[in-house]
C-alpha cells in the first residue's frame, strides 16, 4: 500500500456512518418515533439515549442535530451548533459550567445548537447537580442529548428530565447484511457464513463488526471467506460440532473423544469449546420446530445443516445434553482438572440416548 492511500484510509465505522435516519440499522422503533416528533414538532429539551456500545446512540444524536436544524451534511460540517462532549475525559464541574456559559448564547445559523453529552454516567455528583436547572429549563434554543452505556449510574432527577429511549442489540442477521453491504461497496469478495460469524463475534455492535471486518479484510487480501474467518478469529467451525455431536447420537463416545483431543491439540481454549458446544445445542434446539427457526443465528446452507441434524435427536437428547454444558460451563474455572472434566461433558453427552433406553426397559 502506498503512503498516500494508507494515510487516506477511513475505517469503515467512519466511512460508513449513518447519515439518514433510513441508514441507521437495527433501531427502526427509535428512528421512526424521533422522526415523527420532529416532523409534528414536538421536540424536548432533553434526551437520554441508553443501550450497549456500538449500537448507533452518538449516529442518531448527531442525525436528530442535523434533521431539527435542516442541515445537510456539508453543512453539518461547517456548523457549530453541535457540541460534543465526552463526560469520561470532562467529568468535573468546570467542563458542566463551561456548556452552561455557552447556552445563552443563540445559534449563529440554523434554529437549534445541540449538546450531545457522551457516557454522561461518568459525570461527577457536583457536576450532575450543577447540570440539573440548565437541563430542566434550558434556552429554547437548546437541546440536550445525554448518551450512556450504564443507565442504572444516571441519578434519578436527570432520568426525570430527559425523554428516554432504550437502544437494543442488533441482530447478528441486520448486521450480517449491513457487512454484505460494506463488503459489495468495498468490493471485498466474501460468503454468507463468514459475514455471519463476524456479526456473532460482534455480540450486537456494528461497530465492532465494522472493526473486525477491516481487519480481515485487512489480513486476508481482499477475500474474507469462512474458513479466514474462523482461523483468524480463533472460532471453532461448524464442523467440528456436527461431527462430534454425530459420534455422540452414534454412541461412538471413543470418535468424539478422539474429535475433542484434535480440538485441543490445535491450542483451542477448552472453555471456549464449552460454550461453542452449547451454541450449537441451543441451534439444534430451536432448528427442531418450525416456529423456532427464525430464532437460529446461522446461514441459510449452515441452517439446513441444523436441520438435517436435529432430526436424529430427540428433544430429551438435546435438554440433557445442554443442561450438562451448563453444569460444565459453571465448574470450569474452579476445576482442577479441566481436561477431564471436557471429557467427562462429552462422555455423558454420548451417553445420554444408551441411558433414555435404559430407563425405557426399566420400567
Amino acid at each position: 500500500m502506498s503512503a498516500d492511500s494508507a494515510s487516506n484510509f477511513l475505517v469503515s465505522a467512519r466511512k460508513y456512518r449513518p447519515t439518514t435516519w433510513e441508514t441507521v440499522v437495527g433501531q427502526k422503533s427509535i428512528t421512526d418515533t424521533l422522526r415523527h416528533s420532529i416532523e409534528t414538532g414536538k421536540i424536548a429539551q432533553a434526551y437520554l439515549f441508553c443501550g450497549p456500545r456500538g449500537v448507533g446512540k452518538t449516529t442518531c444524536a448527531r442525525i436528530f442535530a442535523n434533521t431539527i436544524n435542516g442541515f445537510t451534511q456539508e453543512q453539518a460540517e461547517r456548523s457549530f451548533n453541535v457540541f460534543e462532549l465526552d463526560a469520561a475525559s470532562n467529568n468535573g464541574v468546570d467542563q458542566i459550567r463551561s456548556i452552561i456559559d455557552q447556552v445563552r448564547i443563540p445559534p449563529q445559523d440554523g434554529r437549534y445548537k445541540v449538546y450531545v453529552i457522551d457516557e454522561v454516567h461518568m459525570l461527577s455528583k457536583d457536576a450532575f447537580n450543577a447540570f440539573l436547572k440548565t437541563l430542566e429549563e434550558p434556552p429554547p434554543h437548546a437541546v440536550f442529548i445525554l448518551a450512556t452505556t450504564e443507565k442504572h449510574k444516571i441519578l434519578p432527577t436527570i432520568l426525570s428530565r430527559c425523554q428516554i429511549y432504550d437502544f437494543r442489540r442488533i441482530t447478528t442477521s441486520d448486521i450480517a447484511a449491513h457487512l454484505k453491504y460494506v463488503a459489495e461497496q468495498e468490493q471485498v469478495e466474501t460468503d454468507d457464513e463468514a459475514l455471519n460469524v463476524i456479526a456473532q463475534r460482534a455480540d450486537g455492535a456494528m461497530r465492532d463488526a465494522l472493526s473486525i471486518f477491516d481487519q480481515l479484510v485487512a489480513s486476508s487480501n481482499g477475500k474474507v471467506h469462512y474458513a479466514n474467518v474462523t482461523k483468524h478469529l480463533n472460532v471453532l467451525g461448524h464442523d467440528v460440532y456436527f461431527g462430534l455431536l454425530d459420534a455422540c447420537l452414534d454412541g461412538e463416545i471413543g470418535s468424539a473423544l478422539l474429535a475433542l483431543d484434535r480440538v485441543l491439540a490445535e491450542g483451542f481454549d477448552g472453555h471456549h469449546f464449552i460454550t461453542g458446544l452449547g451454541h450449537h445445542l441451543r441451534t439444534l434446539l430451536v432448528s427442531k420446530d418450525e416456529a423456532t427457526w427464525k430464532l437460529m443465528e446461522s446461514s441459510p446452507t449452515v441452517a439446513d445443516q441444523f436441520k438435517a441434524q436435529t432430526e436424529k435427536c430427540s428433544l430429551h437428547f438435546l435438554v440433557g445434553a445442554i443442561e450438562a454444558v451448563n453444569r460444565a460451563d459453571q465448574q470450569y474455572r474452579m476445576s482442577r482438572h479441566q481436561r477431564l472434566l471436557i471429557e467427562l461433558l462429552v462422555m455423558q453427552i454420548g451417553s445420554l440416548d444408551a441411558a433414555a433406553a435404559d430407563g425405557a426397559k426399566k420400567k
